[in-house]
């Protein structure tokens, strides 16, 4: 930067700066022009010299001249960047004649920039800012020191229609300021003073609006005056929607009208989306009135799909819009309208608006049908949760299921025939430059999925043969080739396979054993590579998901899988992964079967399996192999009786076995065999074969993992060895190499399965004495002698995951594991928050294992190394990953917890760090940048605060001990605060420091007393606080899933097969 300000001095645009003379206009316009359209030292020069000049405490008294004499519009909106500032920080520090000043001349301007149409058109972005510039200084003086805003603004609108266009807009801008973006701009009291406020005065505001709608002829009038009308609807009294003749003005006078239709369509949702009990006859009046004009708009019989495909963007506007109206309208207040027999009639015409819009080729609006259709098939089967025989007598049918039954055929028509794809399968490289394959978990598509699925199960439960018909009908088509084409062949199949458990069991066997066999047929019909790929697929699926079927009836079983091993020999692409993926699928679902002897079989079919492994996988590629591995895994898993339960994995391992052997034998000869580059993708081939097949088996597993142990951790050091000395004699850049990468490989799953096995392993005891000693002395002492580089993070995950497993067994192990990772580590990322983010994590991941589970062991280590621990501690909930600082504030929430339990330590522990700690998180709190860990900082401050409040802390905290703990900490903080906000005033520290003491039992009304705070701290400096509101949204949502998910276990079918839990299956 010194180069440049010494340029600043020598530049003519410095005298800008200078506020003793007077401000040049055409070379302030110069050096704007310049910003926008130089590049270079010059661009910079002009950024320079533009922040010193907007960052300069008495910038806004040059407002008035740059917008009176510049005649760059860039330069004007400059100039009022500069006075929204001023206002947003500085405005309760100006003297009261400067307030009343600015307000003026704003208000002034205003008026003379929007009272000519002509101006309003041309200088549109100009006029936005000014009128966001008024609505900051309304939040600021409205109503205590401007309390007539409202009456003012009413009587100017009268004078101009243009003015009172414009004054339309400040009035929505005002609305959304004080009820849509209030939180966390506005402390809660000060929003709610304004709320009332605009409530208060809202007659006159609302007189205004109708005296546009009778009176004014001026379009744009009419469409800001319905704009702002549309944000008003949420918050203003209900009075004013139906105790006056707005509905009626709405539908009769605008929804017609092509300029106005769009927003008047959306002020019609927003009023249907009101649920209040009263006001029925007024809602039946909405609906009838509504219903008829479109009747006018779009007769019943337009094809709505190829009409929106045609459409302008206001006319595919307006269908979107008319969705959304429908949906909410019918969800609200369906119910009401079913009970009047003259609605009937409108209530059918409206269903089928909403299936000729549920055919538009766009996802959006199907996504908003979908969601009535779900919520209305949900609603139905929920009244009476009984699936109705396979022909349904007439008066078995509840009334209200009755009355939609016509139209609930042809939704099902409509899921079927749209059905989503179910998952999403992405083939990518991972950092060790294998290619795997990934299975998307959240994407818009599967979303789309899931509510589809959920939508045709409600369906089918309400009339499965229906749901039958139209089925079979479809697949019909396929095979006579009336409607076969990939596309549709898939997504009936999806179909087929989303409404598994949704029949009776009987039912679904009759219509699975048809599906299949006009599958077969259709597979024997067709010629050429491809089509046959695409039916096996299908098949594949189908099948997959019907564990229930397969397991009643095992004939049909074997024959699946062996026509499964089939298509593990199909090279087409794609064939092979779907088969590995099948067989994985009903392995684990049917695993019991597999192992027990079935009527008419002279041995377990496992045996036959393992007979026949070598020519099953023999055309598999390695990822394929390790799936198949799972598959089997999963089947000797469900063997019961031990002995032959060992004898199984010692064949099923017999293969990986043989090559690991040789392997071993000739490294035991030379051991630069394992400097061979094809030596090492074999090991590292077999061990993920061995990762696979212990995560199905689980502790038994502890059979063939004896056998390869002591093998596995040698090698591990020996490519340890070979990985540090390449880096020695050829620097870090040699760990990008393919042979360095493959013996990365063979450390991580080696890590991998011992922290897999461990995690699933029964017996902590022997696991500790016979497992861990060999593994601590292989793993640690290299990962310290590594360099950084080399070091794998799945050192540190693996012994979290063997400290949380283990628990006390392993507390006397914590020093030595401690004293080897926990400097060298904490050494690479104390850097900066950036580097090693896996070490990273995983650190901290170890961190709170050992604080959980082995607290004990920390109050034996020396102060220097506890300090060391309380330190990175603090350092972790600095971060800005949000995982690393969410893990953070976890350990020192558990660190608190356990320390209070120890009655000898804890007193030292607080005389010298309970001080500290405080400082450290306030210091985070306050920062904008961690606000997502608000409700955490909140949960320990408020836990501290009662530590005191209770007396749990009984040493003295202050040096002087004149005072009480509670007392001391109170000054502590306010004077902590004051530091770092000089510009807060005692009263607003005092009342925050209050209530931190009077909030602490209830976390949320403690975690609201933050956000205040945060607020008031911020009105000398203006920050972007949009995101203070995302944990509490993503809590919300997470806990209504949880409720959909308690909810929908009651429904049979409702579950993916592969979502339930295992007790539920069998």
């Amino acid at each position: 930067m010194p180069a440049e300000m010494t340029m600043l001095a020598d530049h003519p645009a410095g005298q800008l700066l200078d506020f003793n003379q007077k401000l040049d206009i055409n070379l302030l316009d110069n050096v704007v022009n310049s910003m926008y359209h130089d590049i270079g030292s010059q661009q910079r020069v002009a950024q320079e010299v533009l922040t010193n000049l907007k960052n300069h405490p008495d910038a806004w008294t040059r407002v008035d001249t740059i917008l009176e004499f510049s005649q760059n519009i860039k330069t004007k909106y400059y100039a009022l960047q500069i006075l929204e500032t001023v206002i947003k920080t500085r405005w309760k520090i100006l003297p009261r004649n400067q307030c009343d000043g600015i307000k003026k001349y704003v208000v002034g301007l205003i008026i003379k920039t929007s009272s000519d149409p002509v101006n309003m058109e041309k200088e549109g972005v100009y006029i936005s800012k000014l009128n966001m510039i008024l609505v900051q200084i309304l939040k600021q003086e409205w109503p205590k020191h401007w309390p007539t805003f409202i009456s003012d603004i009413v009587g100017a609108s009268r004078t101009s229609e243009s003015l009172c266009q414009n004054n339309m807009i400040i009035l929505k801008l005002l609305s959304e300021e004080v009820f849509d973006f209030s939180s966390g701009q506005m402390t809660q009291v000060k929003a709610k003073h304004l709320k009332d406020s605009m409530c208060n005065e809202f007659s006159q505001i609302f007189q205004l609006c109708q005296f546009v709608m009778e009176n004014s002829q001026n379009a744009p009038l009419v469409h800001a005056m319905l704009e702002t009308l549309l944000r008003f609807l949420n918050w203003i009294p209900l009075g004013y929607i139906f105790e006056t003749k707005l509905i009626q003005t709405l539908v009769s006078k605008f929804l017609n009208v092509p300029m106005f239709r769009n927003v008047t369509l959306k002020c019609l949702t927003e009023i249907s989306g009101v649920s209040v009990n009263q006001y029925e006859e007024q809602f039946a009046t909405l609906f009838s009135l509504t219903m008829t004009q479109l009747k006018m708009m779009v007769p019943l019989n337009t094809n709505i799909r190829v009409a929106y495909s045609n459409g302008k963007d206001d006319e595919q506007n307006f269908i979107q819009n008319l969705s959304l109206f429908l949906c909410t309208f019918l969800k609200e207040h369906g119910h009401q309208v079913e009970k009047r027999p003259n609605l009937r009639e409108t209530l059918m015409e409206a269903l089928h608006y909403m299936l000729l819009v549920s055919e538009v080729e766009d996802v959006e609006i199907f996504k908003i049908c979908l969601e009535y259709w779900n919520h209305l098939s949900a609603e139905l089967y929920r009244e009476s949760p009984f699936s109705t025989s396979s022909t349904p007598l007439l008066s078995d049918v509840p009334p209200r299921r009755h009355l939609y039954l016509p139209v609930l055929s042809q939704v099902r028509l409509l899921m079927v025939s749209r059905m989503a794809k179910p998952e999403e399968v992405l083939v990518v490289e991972n950092d060790q430059g294998e290619v795997v394959r990934e299975f998307m978990k959240d994407t818009d598509a599967i979303n789309l999925y899931k509510n589809m699925r959920e939508t045709l199960v409600y369906l089918t439960h309400l009339d499965n043969s229906d749901t039958e018909r139209i089925m079979t009908d479809k697949l019909h088509s396929q095979v006579n080739g009336t409607e076969w084409s990939w596309r549709n062949l898939n997504t009936l199949c999806w179909a087929i396979g989303s409404i598994s458990g949704a029949m009776h069991e009987e039912d679904e066997k009759r219509f699975l054993v048809t599906v299949i066999k006009d599958l077969l047929g259709l597979c024997e019909q067709k010629r050429g590579k491809d089509n046959k790929a695409i039916i096996a697929s299908n098949i594949m699926y189908v099948v997959g998901q019907y564990p229930r079927f397969l397991r009643a009836h095992w004939k049909f079983l074997k024959t699946v899988v062996n026509k499964l091993f089939e298509f593990m020999h199909e090279t087409h692409d794609g064939v092979q992964d779907m088969a590995c993926d099948t067989f994985l699928k009903i392995a684990h679902k049917c695993r019991r079967h597999f192992v027990q002897v079935q009527v008419g079989e002279v041995m377990p079919f496992i045996d036959e399996i393992l007979n026949n492994i070598n020519t099953i996988i023999c055309d598999l590629q390695p990822q394929q192999v390790h799936t198949f591995y799972e598959a089997v895994g999963y089947m000797i898993g469900a063997q019961t009786d031990q002995a032959v339960q060992e004898l199984l994995i010692e064949k099923y391992m017999m293969l990986p076995n043989q090559v690991w052997d040789s392997i071993i034998q000739q490294a035991t000869k030379n051991v630069d065999i394992l400097k061979d580059a094809e030596t090492v993708r074999q090991l590292g081939s077999i061990l993920k074969t061995n990762v696979r097949a212990c995560k199905a088996v689980g502790h038994p597993f502890v059979v063939q993992l004896g056998r390869i142990y002591l093998d596995m951790l040698n090698v591990y050091k020996c490519l340890s060895e070979n990985i540090s000395s390449a880096v020695q004699t050829n620097g870090e850049m040699v760990t990008k190499q393919p042979l360095i990468r493959s013996m990365r490989t063979v450390k991580r799953q080696t890590l991998k399965l011992i922290s897999g096995w461990v995690s699933r392993s029964n017996d902590p005891q022997m696991v500790a004495e016979n497992f861990v000693p060999p593994l601590l002395e292989a793993v640690l002492i290299d990962y310290q002698r590594n360099v950084p580089a080399a070091r794998e993070p799945e050192v540190l995950s693996t012994m979290a995951t063997i400290v949380n497993k283990l628990g006390v067994h392993i507390t006397a192990e914590i020093p030595k594991i401690f004293n080897a990772v926990f400097e060298c580590t904490l050494n690479m990322i104390n850097k900066n928050f950036e580097e090693f983010p896996e070490h990273r994590t995983d650190f901290f991941y170890l961190l709170h294992a050992a604080t959980s589970q082995c607290f004990p062991a920390f109050l034996s280590i020396a102060p220097a190394q506890f300090k060391l621990i309380l330190d990175s501690i603090i350092w972790a909930f600095k971060h800005t990953m949000r995982n690393v600082a969410d893990t953070g504030l976890q350990i020192l929430h558990t660190l608190l917890q356990k320390v209070s339990a120890e009655e000898a330590a804890c007193q030292s522990f607080y005389q010298t760090y309970f001080c500290d700690i405080l400082q450290h998180i306030f210091s985070v709190v306050t920062d904008t940048s961690h606000t997502a860990g608000l409700t955490m900082h909140a949960t320990i401050l408020a836990y501290m605060f009662s530590l005191v409040e209770k007396g749990k802390v009984s040493v003295a905290l202050s040096s002087g001990n004149t005072v009480s703990n509670q007392t001391h900490i109170q000054e502590y903080i306010a004077s902590l605060l004051k530091t770092a906000f000089p510009h807060l005033q005692d009263a607003q520290v005092k009342v925050f420091v209050t209530g931190m003491f009077s909030l602490n039992q209830d976390i949320p009304a403690f975690k609201e007393h933050l956000r205040d705070f945060l607020v008031q701290i911020k009105e000398f400096a203006g920050e972007d606080t949009s995101d203070l509101f995302l944990e509490e949204r993503e809590a919300a949502l997470r806990q209504a899933q949880e409720e959909k998910h308690k909810q929908q276990m009651l429904v049979p079918g409702i579950l993916n097969p592969h979502e339930r839990s295992e007790e539920m299956c069998d």
